[in-house]
């Protein structure tokens, strides 16, 4: 009797947890849409022609009075709303970490995010200035709201689940991001059979991802249960202290942490490099397509589709290499293909989308597995029963540098007028990333953690 009770405690401690996992799905299915038909195919160029609609004779818009090349505009954007998220994610880990209670927090980021979205459907004319804005309040609330999402996952899926259940989650994302796509193409190819101008139709494009995020965002923070944290609870001493203060000492004293792992911070600041180069790819790449090489907004959406279709297959084929040849071997792979597919698209002639479309598939078919297997090897380098605190420093880590390559991109592009020369500039960032990643030992850095050792990684 006392086993059946034990044995039907554990279904449906089992069956709850499968539920949060589901719940947890589907925020990535909710704002997978704001980074690919908002961050990668619309705003780049959408918010590029406003400002250079706004621009002076010589090219330059002058937010705040400083000169900025119109060309640069939507790169610096990106970069200063990474720095932006970066100041504000300690103050919302902390407050996380003190309360146990992320699902609030989680709500404010995510429909501040969603609320910015949904407003670039006002961006005309040369508001360039507001479409900098929204950019910056939607793109750090992501971020934000990404790094409490990740913090769950330690939470809802035990060692033995949390590759498949992170995978899974890519996998809603890509699945959103396409199917979104496949609305927008439709849109924007057909728009005067809706009754709509290009432009119009791009700006719908743009406030339909903030609605989708905030629609299907409700189904997470429905599922998701709040926990206390072990660490709480008649501490005071918080509300006498500065809440930005309380956010930077706790990233302080995870790093202190880290610094006792020193194999674990060498993986982490590897993973901080190439993914910064990543990220700026995603970002980027449909300015490089429509500046420099003069495709149609048709052609980068559907390039991106193809991105999104194909990451999902790469995810998985990857996936299966690493449980051949190790984590390690597969991400170090990856790297060499993203330095390759940069270099060949330095070379794509302008006017051709068929080599646009090559490069596309390229990109697709590592996307995926670069990072949920990066995302699954740092699992294993986390100290047992300091899961959150680290998957919070791994998110800060995501977006800590990722200012960095959109600011290379558009230095390069202000001082050479070259896209070409701005997108090879990023390779940079996969040779350093491999150099740094190579010269990690996985097995004792894992061993080293306090966790077994797979007998592949």
């Amino acid at each position: 009797m006392g086993t059946g009770t034990v044995r039907t405690e554990a279904a449906d401690e089992a069956a709850g947890r499968r539920r949060e996992q589901r719940g947890w799905y589907f925020y990535d299915w909710a704002c997978s849409v704001y980074s690919t038909s908002v961050l990668t195919v619309f705003l780049g160029p959408y918010l590029t022609s406003v400002a250079k609609e706004a621009a002076d004779a010589d090219g330059f818009v002058h937010p705040l009075g400083i000169p900025v090349r119109a060309g640069s505009f939507f790169a610096y954007s990106v970069s200063l709303s990474v720095i932006v998220a970066v100041l504000v994610m300690p103050l919302v880990g902390a407050a996380a970490d003190r309360t146990g209670r992320k699902k609030p927090l989680l709500a404010v980021a995510a429909y501040l995010g969603a609320t910015a979205t949904t407003a670039m459907f006002f961006l005309d004319g040369d508001r360039y200035l507001l479409g900098g804005v929204l950019l910056i309040v939607a793109n750090a609330a992501q971020s934000v709201a990404m790094m409490l999402y990740n913090s769950y996952l330690p939470q809802i899926a035990p060692p033995e689940e949390r590759d498949a259940v992170s995978s899974r989650g890519w996998a809603f994302g890509y699945a959103s991001g396409s199917l979104m796509l496949i609305v927008n193409l439709v849109l924007y190819l057909a728009h005067d059979s809706f009754g709509v101008s290009e432009s119009m139709a791009v700006r719908i494009c743009l406030a339909s991802a903030g609605l989708w995020w905030a629609a299907f965002a409700i189904i997470p923070l429905r599922r998701l249960r709040d926990r206390r944290t072990t660490s709480d609870a008649g501490d005071k001493e918080p509300s006498t202290k500065a809440p930005g203060a309380m956010g930077f000492r706790q990233l302080a004293a995870t790093v202190r942490d880290m610094r006792r792992h020193p194999l674990t911070l060498a993986f982490l600041l590897a993973y901080l490099i190439y993914n910064d180069g990543i990220q700026t790819v995603i970002s980027q790449a449909s300015v490089y397509g429509s500046e420099e090489l003069d495709l149609g907004q048709s052609t980068l959406i559907g390039a991106v589709l193809l991105v999104q279709v194909l990451a999902v297959a790469g995810a998985l084929a990857m996936g299966r290499l690493a449980r051949t040849y190790g984590a390690k071997r597969t991400i170090l792979g990856s790297l060499i293909a993203w330095t390759v597919t940069l270099a060949a698209g330095y070379f794509l002639p302008a006017g051709a989308p068929v080599w646009f479309f090559v490069l596309a598939a390229g990109i697709g078919l590592v996307l995926g597995g670069s990072q949920a297997l990066s995302r699954s090897l740092f699992s294993h380098l986390v100290p047992p029963g300091k899961e959150a605190e680290y998957f919070s420093a791994y998110e800060m880590s995501d977006r800590g540098m990722s200012w960095l390559g959109p600011l290379l991109f558009g230095i390069t592009y202000q001082l050479t007028g070259s896209y070409r020369d701005a997108i090879i500039s990023l390779v940079a960032f996969f040779v350093l990333g491999f150099a740094l990643l190579a010269r990690v030992p996985v097995r004792r850095a894992i061993s080293d953690a306090g966790n077994p050792v797979p007998p592949t990684i």
